[in-house]
């Protein structure tokens, strides 16, 4: 059935609002900000501007608050704007007292928001909402227990330990991923080719500011011979290289030409005409042109510090031998999961083994709780000796078989069987969380340019992960707490009718 509405133009005079001009309570943004510990922030971020004069920047709510919808949202720079703009939600979550038709800030603002809020300091962020956390945890806990009729309190058992015995509790759960940036596949024709054609642009700059003739390049040649090679499905490998030597001595000619355009501009001006952006993109052609003739001549394909996109130098090849791509481009991220937060252990664009992370994600544990994790659980990378010897020396069970062949004259106890079952289906949760952030947050591909950009957008996204955990345990909580003051209602009720 339908039924054909009497206008087809609906008016925004008649439109009616639902706020009655107040906003909702139970709201997720209103919800939201009141888990995050905003005045501590705020201490962090003012140190950031120590002089009293000039224009006051904006408040850490507004700074951070867009930030985190940004991430939580997936929207990009301009529409977070535009949202906060229509959503009296989000205003209220970025701190504005009242509801505003304009935009409270202009969209580039946000490249400027990103730079001040660096991976330490979301770390620290990130730490104080799970630290919050357990304090309020703990403290609903000794509420819901209560002091006993009767009987005298006894102390707690931390207090009951020597100071000899090792406390050991709770489980750490390690694993690393990459965060692929956003660029094109690279391979060494593209980037060759990418920069023969940047180096004839820079010499379309050049040449007029030095008041010569322009010198010839070559460029439709160039192209021609990169566009043979690229249009076949499967070339061969001699024609690749071919095409690669080609490349070389194209871009290795607009060098020379480049630096003969230099030495006559500064004689003759003293400075350099090219832009700041082109500038950068020349010094990353040079380093690019000797690590690639370098492979060239010694006729391999690794090399240290290797750069696979000119617009991101940053960004290197992260082996992970998966079954989708054995070779990622972006960075490497390692994690610690525990009691549903995530934290980030380490952050680096060269690769790395995470297995060298273990002691460091312990000892940081250690620095947190006060006390060491009974478990960890890991894969097998992270069973290296030097960890086994410290995880043995310190009580700690690493979760895994025992290194070297398995013994035959040896069989696995059940207790042993369980255990190892156990400890797998747990640290799924970690593969949970890489899911979480790379189908829903944008952790699959870092959309920053910049490098301490993409790396602030890393650690948002995990921050981003981490209140979304402790908003779903705040409703999990009103609605366990709710559930007890019906019980006790309806119990106290039947008493009332029974007497």
């Amino acid at each position: 059935m339908y039924r054909k509405n009497k206008s087809e133009q609906l008016y925004i005079e008649d439109f009616i609002l639902p706020f009655a001009g107040k906003l909702r309570a139970d709201n997720r943004w209103v919800k939201l900000s009141k888990i995050i510990p905003w005045d501590v922030i705020e201490e962090k971020y003012a140190s950031q501007f120590p002089s009293h004069t000039g224009r006051a920047a904006y408040p850490v709510r507004m700074a951070l608050g867009a930030l985190i919808i940004k991430e939580k949202c997936g929207y990009t720079d301009r529409e977070t704007v535009a949202q906060i703009a229509e959503n009296p939600y989000l205003q209220y979550f970025i701190g504005l007292g009242e509801y505003q038709d304009e935009s409270p800030f202009d969209a580039s603002l946000m490249v400027h928001f990103r730079k001040r809020f660096d991976e330490k300091t979301l770390q620290e962020i990130n730490e104080w909402i799970a630290q919050e956390t357990n304090r309020t945890d703990k403290k609903d806990d000794d509420e819901n227990q209560g002091p006993s009729s009767g009987a005298p309190q006894q102390e707690p058992e931390e207090t009951l330990r020597t100071e000899t015995e090792p406390l050991h509790e709770g489980k750490l759960i390690l694993d690393a991923t990459c965060a692929p940036a956003d660029i094109r596949y690279p391979n060494d024709l593209s980037l060759l080719n990418e920069a023969r054609e940047k180096l004839d642009a820079i010499i379309d700059t050049l040449y007029k500011e030095a008041g010569v003739k322009r010198p010839r390049t070559y460029r439709q040649i160039a192209r021609k011979h990169y566009l043979s090679v690229t249009k076949q499905k499967k070339p061969q490998f001699r024609k690749i290289r071919k095409a690669i030597g080609k490349q070389l001595r194209f871009v290795a000619r607009n060098l020379r030409i480049v630096h003969q355009f230099f030495a006559l501009i500064q004689e003759a001006q003293g400075q350099s005409p090219l832009r700041s952006r082109q500038k950068k993109d020349l010094e990353v052609i040079r380093e690019l042109y000797q690590q690639q003739r370098d492979m060239y001549t010694h006729k391999t394909h690794r090399v240290e510090r290797r750069i696979v996109s000119i617009h991101q130098p940053h960004v290197r090849p992260i082996v992970r031998g998966k079954a989708k791509a054995a070779v990622e481009f972006g960075a490497k991220v390692a994690i610690s999961l525990v009691n549903g937060y995530t934290r980030i252990e380490k952050l680096g664009w060269e690769p790395f083994n995470e297995g060298n992370t273990l002691i460091e994600s312990v000892e940081a544990y250690l620095r947190r709780h006060g006390h060491y994790p009974e478990v960890i659980q890991a894969d097998k990378i992270y069973q290296s000796r030097e960890n086994l010897q410290y995880c043995k020396r310190h009580g700690i069970r690493l979760s895994g078989p025992k290194l070297g062949r398995p013994s035959t004259s040896e069989k696995m106890t059940k207790e042993q069987i369980r255990l190892e079952k156990l400890d797998s289906r747990e640290r799924n949760a970690v593969e949970g969380k890489f899911g979480e952030g790379k189908r829903r947050y944008g952790l699959g591909r870092i959309m920053a340019r910049l490098g301490e950009t993409a790396a602030t957008v890393i650690g948002l996204q995990v921050l981003v992960m981490n209140l979304e955990h402790k908003l779903r345990l705040l409703f999990a909580i009103l609605a366990f707490r709710s559930l007890i003051y019906i019980k006790r209602y309806m119990k106290v009720e039947l008493d009332l009718v029974g007497a």
